[in-house]
């Protein structure tokens, strides 16, 4: 009997019109291929795609005038032959996936897998976890000439129901310092915005035992434990407290993660914004490190005394819960799950009778904030502020 073969799986388009996410530390300078399907053109497990790549004499000008000299004698380029690989997936932006078993070549030349190849998942990430992707800059290998064309192979191990594209682009790298200009020309906040936010915060009710009083907010910055002097956080970020910009940019210079370091979100760098209240009482008040908010949106520093703090020892209310930081004369601080910001609750409010058993139901995973001055404000609350 003649035995039947096996049909190619089918053959998905050329040119799949796929989006790829922004990259912030990267401008698009030009498209040199368009996303292109890394089609499965049998039922082997290797496949291999080849790719003919030819620059413009602008676009060999473009690269050449960008090359920088590096400290240890080598050369880099800041305008850079990029390419991006994912899933030829057309539903919304892709990120940058990484193919198994990947392997490119330019100009047959292998590009070191350590440019490309993601760090050894841990024990137990999950499949999505382990196939992260990045860029890949072949502008070392590629022949900075208009009259010569590069070759560029790719192989991977295909899997099925599982289609990839590669496209290729001219781009321009970015520093920390660049972007930090860019949002600040984007424009600060307003800050009514936040007055508002506040007012919000004081009439919403987050947990029927408790009445928010006043709010505290940390002047010092969670990343570098500093005080802020670009305060920012994501638009689409509930809570006040802020990070400093320029801290939070570096560090995804280095490790593009884009997580909110105050409630572990994504804060992607389109959405970043510099809050305009916390600017005007960074330039107001310089000897503090934390400031409190009331209803009507004001504020005023809180600044530490060591007498008012030896006497709220006896006359404190206390909770039983991890969820109690610090305890004062007239009120108990603790951290609010929804807004990721130390509240003030009024002491009438805080029943003795709340078993200890109940009030550590809920373990909360925020970042902890500064607390070193965060201590009794002297003698009452100073002047309001706005």
């Amino acid at each position: 009997m003649l035995e039947m073969q096996q049909p190619c799986p089918p053959i998905p388009p050329a040119h799949p019109d796929v989006q790829l996410k922004n990259l912030p530390f990267y401008d698009v300078l030009d498209v040199l291929i368009e996303p292109t399907s890394l089609a499965q053109r049998s039922i082997e497990w290797s496949q291999e795609e080849l790719f003919i790549l030819t620059l413009t004499p602008q676009q060999v000008i473009e690269i050449c005038i960008s090359r920088i000299r590096l400290p240890d004698g080598g050369k880099n380029y800041r305008a850079q032959v990029q390419l991006r690989l994912c899933l030829a997936e057309t539903s919304c932006p892709q990120k940058d996936g990484y193919l198994e078993n990947l392997s490119i070549k330019v100009n047959g030349k292998l590009v070191p897998s350590s440019k490309y190849a993601p760090p050894p998942p841990p024990p137990n990430a999950t499949i999505k976890q382990r196939c992260p992707g990045y860029t890949v800059n072949i502008t070392s290998l590629v022949r900075l000439s208009s009259a010569v064309s590069n070759q560029i192979s790719i192989s991977w191990a295909s899997n099925i129901g599982e289609n990839y594209s590669m496209s290729a682009y001219l781009v321009r790298q970015l520093t920390s310092a660049m972007l930090l200009q860019r949002l600040k020309i984007k424009g600060i906040r307003d800050p009514d915005h936040s007055r508002a936010r506040i007012k919000e915060i004081f009439t919403a009710d987050l947990e029927s035992e408790i009445v928010i009083t006043d709010l505290a907010v940390s002047l010092m910055c969670p990343l570098g434990k500093m005080r802020l002097t670009n305060p920012c956080r994501a638009e689409t970020c509930i809570h006040l407290q802020c990070f400093d910009a320029a801290l939070y940019l570096q560090m995804n210079e280095k490790d593009p993660t884009w997580v909110c370091p105050v409630c572990k979100k994504e804060a992607a760098y389109e959405s970043l914004i510099l809050d305009g209240l916390l600017m005007e009482i960074l330039n107001n008040c310089s000897d503090v490190d934390m400031i409190k908010f009331q209803k009507d949106g004001c504020w005023y520093p809180l600044r530490p005394n060591k007498e008012a703090k030896e006497g709220s020892s006896q006359q404190g209310t206390e909770i039983e819960s991890s969820r109690v930081l610090q305890r004062t004369k007239n009120c108990s601080w603790i951290l609010d799950p929804t807004i990721h910001t130390r509240v003030i609750v009024a002491p009438s409010k805080l029943s003795s009778e709340i078993p200890a058993s109940q009030a550590r139901k809920k373990k909360l995973d925020v970042t902890d904030l500064p607390t070193e001055r965060s201590s009794d404000e002297e003698g009452g609350p100073p002047a309001k502020r706005r």
